[in-house]
């Protein structure tokens, strides 16, 4: 599966910005799909996911209660829906998918990645 991440852009505290990730190739449903979170000089972090029904979503505790991803399979599409956003949310954001139904959170459980998209939040 190949992805593609756009979306992101400058913005101020407290405003609200929605991210996709766009995924071509056969049975984008046979993956769970997950957002990391990176910074100059850090690792690499999860940020949510969404198995690949849909039916089970994950976050990560910094984003829980304003961000939201969803998937649309028949677009091949997820989203991240980012509320309230804080200067500590900027950074570059990466799309990436693993095969199986379950949500993992570990950067090395995904074979495949977007190019990511750069999301700054300014004060």
């Amino acid at each position: 599966v190949q992805l593609q991440a756009f979306g992101g852009g400058s913005i101020q505290t407290g405003d609200s910005l929605r991210i996709s990730c766009a995924g071509s190739g056969p049975a984008f449903t046979d993956y769970a799909m997950s957002w990391f979170r990176q910074v100059p000089g850090k690792d690499r972090d999860f940020v949510a996911g969404v198995s690949w029904s849909g039916s089970t979503i994950g976050y990560a505790d910094s984003v829980y209660g304003r961000f939201i991803i969803s998937r649309g399979n028949a677009k091949n599409t997820v989203y991240l829906q980012m509320n309230s956003l804080k200067p500590e949310d900027t950074g570059i954001y990466y799309c990436a998918a693993t095969r199986g139904p379950r949500i993992k959170r570990q950067r090395s459980d995904y074979p495949y990645w977007g190019q990511g998209t750069l999301v700054t939040v300014s004060s």
